[in-house]
């Protein structure tokens, strides 16, 4: 019985195949209309054509009741081998013919696990390698296109190209996320069943709230007087309880705290960057984002348990 992170990731996956068809659709067709007005091949564009028809015709048939993995599965074997005839055509002219190709290790890898990578990458060689001892032992006669021709479909070929990766990872990183999001959900709504397997995974809380200590630092978002847990969601483009229930996690009891723990802790760097007798311990504390001395006195004084006075009388003397 599929749970509902199952059925999440696998409308994910159903979302991402429909947008591949309509992405391949668009390319197709922008490569079989060039090589019918703009490079004329009219076996090149017939069978560009017929590739998009049964593309389109197929996911039309089945895309109510399909399986992702049979569909996904489908689509790489037919794939590869449908580009088998243009890398035989484009060989001696293009050294990109095979370019076609490279999505599919990574079409594998964002469906599949990671024994499937191995053997579509394997796929993919052999049927380079294919290609190679065929054009070279066999002569055919496909058209011969001048290095303009080439280069405008090389050209249009590498944007595609990135266009489906983009898509592929874009997808990846969706998937991935919402696996993280569900891991530290989990761990919160079920913390006596989660220990063991929080030690046998990947630790998922750890890794966001990476993310999040990475975003704070380096872009000292806690340098702002305003700044709340809301504007750091949009700043990770991450929902606002997961960030909560991760920094939770993590010992911290909210947010708040979180966050004033960075701003004592630049406050304390600032001290000691700084001689306290040029510069106002006003300008110390507004700096690392405290907008007032009543709030920074409170603060420092329940997380270091002394006043900010006493812990300058502490300091060396420059």
């Amino acid at each position: 019985m599929n749970t509902a992170k199952d059925i999440k990731i696998e409308q994910y996956k159903k979302q991402l195949v429909y947008c591949y068809n309509i992405l391949m659709s668009v390319i197709l067709a922008v490569f079989a209309l060039i090589f019918t007005f703009i490079i004329p091949d009219k076996i090149m564009a017939w069978y560009l054509f017929g590739g998009l028809f049964l593309m389109v015709y197929t996911y039309l048939i089945v895309r109510k009741t399909y399986s992702i993995n049979v569909m996904v599965h489908s689509y790489i074997i037919i794939a590869t081998l449908f580009n088998f005839y243009i890398m035989l055509a484009f060989w001696n002219n293009s050294i990109a013919s095979f370019v076609w190709l490279i999505p599919i290790p990574l079409a594998a890898y964002v469906f599949f696990q990671r024994k499937y990578v191995f053997i579509y990458s394997l796929f993919v060689l052999l049927n380079i390698i294919a290609g190679y001892l065929i054009s070279k032992n066999f002569s055919f006669n496909f058209p011969l296109h001048s290095q303009d021709d080439v280069r405008i479909t090389d050209t249009i070929l590498m944007i595609s190209n990135v266009a489906v990766i983009s898509l592929l990872l874009y997808f990846k990183d969706k998937i991935k996320r919402f696996e993280i999001y569900h891991e530290i959900e989990d761990k919160i709504q079920n913390p006596e069943v989660q220990p063991a397997l929080v030690t046998e995974k990947a630790p998922f809380a750890d890794e966001l709230f990476e993310k999040i200590e990475l975003v704070m630092k380096e872009k000292q978002l806690y340098k702002d007087v305003n700044f709340n847990i809301s504007k750091l969601s949009a700043e990770m483009d991450i929902n606002s309880s997961y960030i909560s229930k991760s920094i939770r996690v993590k010992g911290y009891p909210n947010f708040n705290n979180y966050l004033n723990m960075h701003r004592i802790e630049c406050v304390k760097r600032l001290l000691t960057e700084n001689d306290i007798e040029k510069v106002t311990l006003m300008y110390i504390y507004t700096e690392a984002g405290f907008s007032n001395q009543s709030t920074f006195n409170r603060v420092f004084k329940q997380m270091e348990g002394i006043t900010p006075s006493e812990y300058i009388s502490s300091l060396p003397i420059l």
